[in-house]
Parts: structure tokens; C-alpha cells; sequence
């Protein structure tokens, strides 16, 4: 089985991951939240000579969706993907926190929402879908198994040694302590958390010392 092998581009100025995913050996690759220097993944993608098969949103706030319209334009048929709760701001550049920041914008719309549970297949990976809200109310985390590997791209849930902002209209901590509690901290715990912004970390290591929701924050699991 080819082993599936994964890119971060960093977009400034939030330091906002951008992810590229594909298998060994293989030309078509998804890529997950395309951010606010999208020529940078352009760069990657020819260098690699990768083909989109799919865009990924984790959610829709703007530094994640920035430059859906980049990739859109040069895989037109590469199907947008997110959550059916976070759609909606695509589109809105208020709920996308554009406005808000004085450079409004929208991105093209859905092709595709999902829903928990949903397993979303692209460039011959699969991609099962949970939903996490919390840092916005349709969040949603995507899941890759890779033989013995587990992947999380993991949005703005968890980071290293931190979480998610909750403080945004649709936002609410309980929420998001729920959602790491129950979609996150039950997976395997050598899973590794490929985070929106920040380094790469594991499930385990944030059960153990994130002082957020970890053990000492009181998590018993």
C-alpha cells in the first residue's frame, strides 16, 4: 500500500497551515485549507507536479478559505468540500471574519458539504469526517488512516499545548472541550494532530500536558 505523504505551506500573517496530501507515487492530491498566500501552494503543487482532485475546509473563517478561489481556478474541477454548518460563510464575509479585519472577501461556493460520520474519498484517500464544533459552530475535523499511521487534519481545534479560540460569534469553550473530549481524545494516542497554525502534534501528548483540556485541566478519560 502506498504510504500517503503530506506538505505544510505556511500563509501569512497568522502563520496559517495549508496542507497538500497525496499517496506515493501518484499525481492527483487534495489539498486542505487553502490560506492567504496561495501562491505559495501553487509553487508546491508544480514543483511536485500534483493535480487537485479536492479542496478541503476544516471551517470557514478566512484565513482557511482565503485561497480557495487560487485553487479553484487552477483545478476547476476540483470539488470544494466542507462542513454543511460552516457554508454558509464561504460566501458571507462577516462570518468569515474578512470584513471584520477590513479586507472583505468571499470564496467560491460549495460543491460538497459533509456531515459526521461521512467518509469523503479523493486521490485515493479516504477522508472520515467528525464534527467539532466549538471554534465555529460547523467545524469539522478530517481523519486519514494510513495503515498503522492516524492523521488528523485538525483545523482550529487542538494545537500544541493550546485549543482553538472560542470567543467568535459562534464559538463556545464547552463546545470545544466536548468536541476534543469526544472526537479527538478517543482516537488512538499516538495519532497525529496536523493543526491550523502551530507544529504538528499527537493525541497523547495533549491528553497528558495541554493545560486547556488535558489532564490537568481535569480530563479523566
Amino acid at each position: 500500500m502506498a504510504e500517503i505523504n503530506f506538505l505544510r505551506i505556511v500563509s501569512m500573517p497568522f502563520d496559517e497551515n495549508t496542507y497538500v496530501l497525496y499517496k506515493e507515487g501518484l499525481t492527483s492530491c487534495v489539498v486542505v485549507d487553502p490560506g492567504l498566500e496561495p501562491e505559495k501552494i501553487v509553487e508546491v503543487l508544480q514543483e511536485k507536479k500534483l493535480e487537485v482532485a479536492a479542496i478541503l475546509n476544516t471551517h470557514g473563517h478566512s484565513d482557511h478559505i482565503a485561497g480557495n478561489a487560487t485553487i479553484k481556478e487552477l483545478a476547476p474541477s476540483a470539488p470544494l468540500v466542507i462542513g454543511w454548518g460552516d457554508a454558509e460563510k464561504l460566501t458571507d464575509p462577516d462570518k468569515n471574519l474578512s470584513a471584520p479585519f477590513g479586507l472583505p472577501f468571499v470564496s467560491p461556493q460549495e460543491d460538497i458539504t459533509v456531515k459526521e460520520a461521512d467518509v469523503y474519498h479523493a486521490a485515493e484517500i479516504d477522508f472520515e469526517v467528525r464534527e467539532t464544533p466549538g471554534h465555529s459552530k460547523g467545524h469539522v475535523v478530517f481523519i486519514v488512516r494510513d495503515g498503522d499511521r492516524t492523521i488528523v487534519l485538525g483545523g482550529d481545534v487542538l494545537f500544541k499545548g493550546s485549543v482553538g479560540r472560542s470567543d467568535f460569534p459562534d464559538g463556545s469553550f464547552a463546545d470545544l472541550k466536548r468536541s476534543i473530549e469526544e472526537k479527538l481524545f478517543t482516537l488512538p494516542t499516538d495519532s497525529v494532530v496536523l493543526p491550523g497554525h502551530g507544529p504538528a502534534t499527537t493525541v497523547g501528548e495533549e491528553i497528558e500536558s495541554n493545560p486547556f483540556v488535558g489532564r490537568a485541566a481535569g480530563y479523566r478519560g
